[in-house]
């Protein structure tokens, strides 16, 4: 230990004694700093830079005339292009171009075809062709470049894409949107056909019986009318009788005043019988519209609703019945604005109901109260109860006084019953003419029904498919789910559907620049290098080296050069941190680890050369340009050749590599633990073939080294 001492101080005091030395070794200490700095200042940002990568771009589009409006997307393209400053964009004639791409003035070229436009406007058409558009690329130029422009032009495609599909989409929107804003105005409408199916469903057995009725009734038509001729005589001495008739008339519209006089209380009381209830129905929909009820206080309210409801319907069924009987007695029918208003409080409380019966129907299920539903059931409650309010209390100024018109109309009839009998008499022969013509028209009738009995069973078939199939779009869907989906925003749809899938992008352990990303390489490689540089200049050969053990030998001149590697160690990590500024997120690991590579590297280094003389610098480099490959440097280790993959676990750059950008990027200590103890393995075992192989091999080697020094090419 002691002669390895003292080989190693005697080669500093040589050193630090010889100023030509210490220019030497400096400019050692320092070169592969360069080799360094310079590499990773080169690729700081080529990304970053590539507006002057030139690209020629040529538009020969005509234009298309789509829907009345021309169009030119090429022309559109070009002016898009002008503002875009991230490549070299250049506006040239498709001649240049093609000259241009092929003479390297540009590195590709875009050319937009004649019939860009007209293309892109088939798709309203039943014929759909893709626009093209042509891209050249002269890939001799530079290895990379090429993979930029194709970067590029799939951007300028995909925005195209992207705002031909927006602009499709937004127009189609448009479409549903008015559609949703079509079938939400007539969704009562809907509502009460869906109603009416059901109730002509429902009376399908009634029309049935109707209809044979009718068979009936036109025979027995036929036979009265029949006797009505046989027995006309009779009827002329009947009419002459006209004036008894009109005693009787007159006696049976005196009760009927009666009659008349009493409905005007009846009515009013109904109403306001039904506005009381109403009135429950409210307090009712106000339970129904608090926050937080459970599904069972909804189903319990809902009863409740049902019940008051139903006899809601039957009040305003009684008043629409007396006031049409009312209204059947006067010529102007003026009871028909009140028949009206009750009309639609009557379609109020039926909406009620159908509301009511739906929101039963879904806490049954267990779910919660639509919420839709319970504001359309608010809503047509507020408006059952408004509506009733202004009937009753307009009942005594305007279906009071309209109903003694309506009595004064009835007297006014029975005044006129005498003259009309009057005319009968004169009618006569007109009415024998009539029953002639009515016998031809029940022929004609019973005719007609049987059409009708023969075609009723495929009517009553379709009616039940309608009403079939109504049930169950009600039961799969909700239409005014539907509506709401239609009438969603227009631009928002249209954008989604433009791009149905965002990219959300986490960078872990951002590096902000190219360079600061490649510095883990680049240093790792320059430490190699400069260890290569060391055993070319320095002589790793001891003069006097008989006086000495082989491996003091070894050892002692060892140190010497790990002193020096581990200056350029010291160098170049500093100038990566405050010369060049390079982005390292641990900073003093990033130092110590830096010198830890180059302590390994010139351990291998040295001891090849040690052993083998110059074969072992060339064994240095071929291990270098193994690493280049193999290491995963640059390239994905999975991207390159089975052969490099296969070698990347035994080669000391794959850990060096690797612990130098855990400290750039941020560490993890259990990959820098993994990583030291790798390359400490590997520099102890080839330490330890210097110790104790060195003496044996170096020997062979030496006689090899001897017999090529003879042929004086090599020192």
């Amino acid at each position: 230990m002691k002669n390895t001492v003292y080989i190693y101080t005697r080669d500093l005091k040589r050193i630090f004694t010889n100023w030509a030395m210490i220019i030497i070794v400096l400019t050692l200490m320092i070169l592969p700093s360069f080799y360094a700095w310079f590499n990773i200042k080169a690729s700081w940002d080529p990304y970053g830079r590539t507006e002057g990568i030139a690209i020629a771009v040529t538009s020969e589009d005509e234009g298309s005339t789509i829907r009345g409006q021309h169009v030119n997307v090429g022309k559109d393209i070009i002016a898009t292009l002008k503002k875009n400053k991230t490549l070299g964009w250049t506006f040239v004639s498709k001649e240049k171009a093609d000259h241009g791409v092929k003479h390297g003035d540009y590195y590709a070229s875009i050319v937009i075809p004649k019939d860009f436009s007209q293309k892109l406007g088939t798709v309203l058409q039943d014929r759909l062709e893709k626009p093209v558009i042509i891209y050249k690329v002269n890939e001799k130029i530079n290895a990379v470049a090429p993979k930029i422009t194709s970067k590029g032009a799939s951007s300028l495609t995909q925005q195209i894409s992207e705002k031909f599909v927006k602009t499709a989409n937004g127009a189609i929107f448009s479409v549903f949107n008015e559609l949703g804003i079509t079938l939400q105005r007539d969704l009562p409408t809907i509502q009460q056909v869906e109603q009416r199916i059901f109730e002509l469903e429902n009376r399908l057995p009634e029309i049935k019986k109707v209809i044979n009725e009718a068979n009936d009734t036109t025979q027995k038509a036929g036979a009265i009318v029949s006797k009505a001729q046989a027995a006309f005589p009779e009827v002329e001495r009947l009419t002459a009788d006209g004036a008894q008739m009109t005693q009787q008339l007159n006696t049976f519209l005196t009760k009927s005043d009666q009659v008349l006089k009493t409905a005007e209380p009846t009515i009013n009381e109904t109403l306001h019988r039904v506005q009381q209830r109403a009135l429950g129905v409210q307090e009712l929909k106000n339970q129904l519209m608090e926050k937080d009820i459970a599904p069972a206080e909804v189903s319990a309210a809902a009863e409740q609703l049902k019940v008051q409801l139903t006899k809601q319907i039957a009040d305003t069924g009684e008043v629409l019945t007396l006031l049409t009987d009312l209204n059947a007695l006067s010529q102007q029918e003026v009871l028909s604005p009140v028949i009206n208003d009750v009309k639609d409080v009557n379609t109020l409380l039926q909406q009620q109901l159908s509301d009511v019966n739906s929101l039963q129907q879904q806490t049954q299920n267990g779910d919660a109260p639509n919420q839709s539903v319970l504001d359309r059931f608010s809503s047509r409650t507020d408006q059952a109860v408004s509506r009733l309010n202004t009937l009753t209390n307009s009942y005594s100024s305007t279906i009071v006084p309209t109903v003694e018109q309506a009595i004064k109309e009835a007297k006014d009839k029975t005044a006129s019953a005498n003259s009309l009998l009057e005319e009968a008499n004169k009618s006569m022969p007109d009415v024998s003419n009539v029953l002639s013509k009515t016998a031809s028209g029940i022929l004609l009738g019973q005719q007609e029904l049987a059409k009708i009995t023969k075609d009723f069973p495929r009517i009553e078939q379709n009616v039940h498919n309608i009403a079939d199939k109504i049930r169950e779009f009600q039961r799969k869907e909700n239409i005014e789910d539907i509506i709401n989906l239609l009438k969603n925003d227009v631009q928002k749809e249209s954008d989604f559907f433009a791009k149905p899938v965002l990219l959300k992008e986490e960078r872990l352990y951002p590096i902000p620049n190219y360079g600061s990303a490649m510095s883990p390489f680049y240093t790792t490689l320059c430490l190699w290098v400069g260890a290569l540089l060391l055993v070319s200049i320095l002589s790793v050969e001891v003069a006097d080296e008989e006086r000495f053990k082989s491996y003091e030998v070894y050892l002692g001149r060892l140190l010497t050069f790990l002193s020096i590697a581990l200056v350029q160690a010291f160098i170049v990590t500093l100038g990566n941190l405050f010369l060049i500024k390079t982005y390292v997120v641990d900073k003093v690991p990033f130092i110590f680890l830096g010198l830890l590579c180059s302590f390994v590297f010139m351990t291998i280094v040295y001891t090849l050369v040690a052993i083998f003389g110059n074969a072992g610098k060339a064994m240095a480099i071929v291990l270098l340009v193994l690493q280049l490959s193999a290491a995963g440097g640059t390239f994905p280790i999975q991207v390159v050749p089975a052969f490099f993959q296969a070698i990347n676990p035994f080669l000391p750059f794959t850990y060096a590599i690797s612990m130098m950008r855990e400290v750039v990027g941020g560490m993890l200590a259990d990959i820098v633990r993994k990583d030291v103890t790798v390359l400490l393995c590997i520099w102890l075992g080839v330490l330890l073939v210097g110790i104790f192989l060195h003496k044996p091999l170096s020997k062979t080697s030496a006689k090899l080294t001897k017999k090529a020094r003879e042929s004086k090419l090599i020192h």
